[in-house]
């Protein structure tokens, strides 16, 4: 794993992490008893700036990996002095390559059904090759070459449309709230667990600093009417904020197509409204693509 080589540690040796989800490393439920109840260890890694390792010697003799480093209350880093001075040893590691292998663990982890008592789940993969085939028409057209910076799926579901990203050659980041459907394409191995992770999008610039994509999208958002609208704005405009350059937002109906673009100019965006209707289609009938404005 990404974490063994970051901690240099041997791949047979076990990490965990205290927290079970990404969105727990904001709020810190498990660290925060942790540092009340205290921990038999025998030695530690500090991770300078980040959070600390403590090797746990029995019954199972395991690394247990805390960090505060996405939270509001550094909790870990008030006592980082004390963990300091007793830790086996310091690293730096790079915050990129942190985040890239806590996406990893929790994927690996939902994959193997680790965060889960049990998996009800019986469902079988279906992707519908002509919308993947009508997807990968239109990012040709619509969506520019990304160099080395990565792109950005937000609300991907089960890695229908990021089928599409893929036979195009890109890697991209995919995210959803919803573990199942993730988890389900991963077991599949039809996503990358480096690159595929469970959040609230609304999280995403708690994790995301800048703006590290060039470009973010999302297909098949909504339905957005006015009930849901205030909840799908806070999720857009969260996602668009990490956009360098682009964006792109297919949705079912031209009144979500331009609801959104009206958004997206008061947030800064240039862009347009795309009519691209099939007849008897559903999915991706209208699309909204934006371009940051210089400023």
């Amino acid at each position: 794993m990404l974490l063994n080589r970051l901690l240099d540690l041997g791949e047979e040796e076990s990490i965990f992490l205290a927290e079970e989800s990404l969105q727990d490393l904001l709020d810190l439920p498990v660290t925060r008893r942790i540092m009340e109840d205290g921990l038999d260890w025998d030695r530690s890694i500090q991770l300078k700036d980040i959070g600390i390792a403590f090797h746990i010697a029995g019954p199972e003799d395991f690394w247990l990996l805390l960090t505060d480093r996405y939270s509001r209350e550094r909790i870990l880093m008030d006592a980082a002095d004390q963990f300091g001075a007793e830790a086996a040893k310091s690293i730096t590691i790079d915050e990129g390559d942190f985040l890239s292998a806590l996406i990893e663990y929790y994927a690996l982890s939902l994959r193997d059904e680790l965060l889960c008592e049990s998996c009800s789940s019986t469902e079988e993969l279906h992707y519908p090759e002509d919308r993947i085939a009508r997807l990968v028409d239109l990012l040709r057209s619509n969506l520019s070459p990304a160099g080395e910076r990565p792109i950005l799926e937000v609300c991907c579901g089960n890695g229908l449309a990021t089928q599409a990203l893929i036979r195009l050659g890109f890697n991209p980041f995919a995210m959803d709230s919803d573990r199942c459907e993730i988890c389900l394409a991963l077991k599949k191995g039809l996503m990358d667990p480096a690159r595929s992770f469970v959040l609230d999008a609304r999280l995403l610039p708690r994790f995301f600093s800048g703006r590290p994509f060039h470009a973010v999208l999302g297909f098949m958002v909504g339905l957005i009417d006015a009930s849901n609208w205030p909840f799908w704005r806070e999720i857009l405009l969260a996602a668009a904020s990490l956009s360098e350059s682009e964006l792109l937002i297919t949705v079912y109906s031209q009144k979500e197509a331009n609801l959104i673009a009206k958004e997206m100019e008061r947030a800064g965006w240039g862009g347009e409204v795309i009519d691209n209707q099939d007849p008897g289609g559903i999915y991706d009938q209208w699309v909204y693509r934006g371009r940051r404005e210089a400023l």
